[in-house]
């Protein structure tokens, strides 16, 4: 397949799972909301749960196209860590990821919206915004980052789907955020006024701690495996380098 090809599998993997994620977590959130009304901490077990199953799932299934980044904060520290050495992800690559998976984000919002009967195109009402639930968004998503690196690094990347999944579901718990981690995620939950969603005027405040948390991930993660960098093909999990080949002209 050619290069150009193989590019166009890898971003429709990338919105694809993007937008499946945020249709897992603002579709079960509906349910939640729905099956258990008057209980939050029930809405949230069942909300949790389906989120960590769900991303597990799609890691396992989209992976292997495109890495199951599904997550600009990811996409980010791969192509930071790898740009000295090669390894990783390349700017031009990096940038397309980001941008499918913002449309895959607020795509999978509209679907989850239309599967519950709800108006489609909805913006949320929902304030988040206190001091506690940003220092809780740089937790997870520097905790987030930390893992997926290291696991990468020990060679261990094929439980990503198991261990992210995981990480994400206890996260909903001991952060006070419930774990966006992600601003693609942050983003598409913009676009449903649910139990999932988030006011516009809260996200770019999420979006700056998800950036922050992304930073102090990766310098963790390099102060516990310094030669990191050389595994930042494997993030998320195993699969073919979207970085181009010597002489193939992509310079970023």
């Amino acid at each position: 397949m050619s290069r150009g090809g193989d590019m166009m599998r890898r971003l429709l993997a990338e919105f694809i799972g993007s937008a499946m994620l945020v249709t897992v977590v603002v579709g079960s959130g509906i349910a939640a909301a729905r099956l258990s009304p008057g209980d939050v901490g029930l809405q949230l077990l069942e909300n949790s749960t389906a989120t960590a199953f769900g991303l597990a799932v799609l890691i396992l299934m989209f992976g292997p196209v495109s890495g199951a980044h599904f997550n600009p904060a990811v996409t980010a520290a791969d192509w930071l860590l790898g740009r000295r050495l090669g390894s990783g992800i390349a700017g031009r690559a990096a940038l397309a990821y980001v941008a499918v998976q913002m449309l895959g984000a607020v795509t999978g919002a509209w679907l989850a919206n239309a599967m519950f009967d709800r108006r489609v195109f909805d913006i949320a009402t929902k304030e988040r915004v206190t001091t506690g639930h940003l220092l809780g968004e740089v937790v997870a998503t520097a905790g987030l980052i930390a893992l997926i690196f290291a696991l990468a690094r020990t060679g261990r990347a094929g439980l990503a789907a198991a261990a992210v999944g995981a990480y994400i579901g206890a996260a909903y718990w001991f952060t006070s955020s419930t774990s966006f981690a992600n601003p693609a995620v942050t983003v598409g939950r913009i676009f449903s006024d649910t139990f999932a969603g988030i006011a516009p005027s809260s996200a770019p405040a999420f979006i700056a701690a998800q950036v922050v948390g992304t930073l102090v991930g990766l310098v963790l993660t390099r102060a516990l495996y310094p030669d990191v960098a050389a595994t930042a093909d494997e993030v998320v999990v195993p699969h073919h380098s979207v970085r181009s080949q010597p002489g193939q002209g992509d310079s970023t």
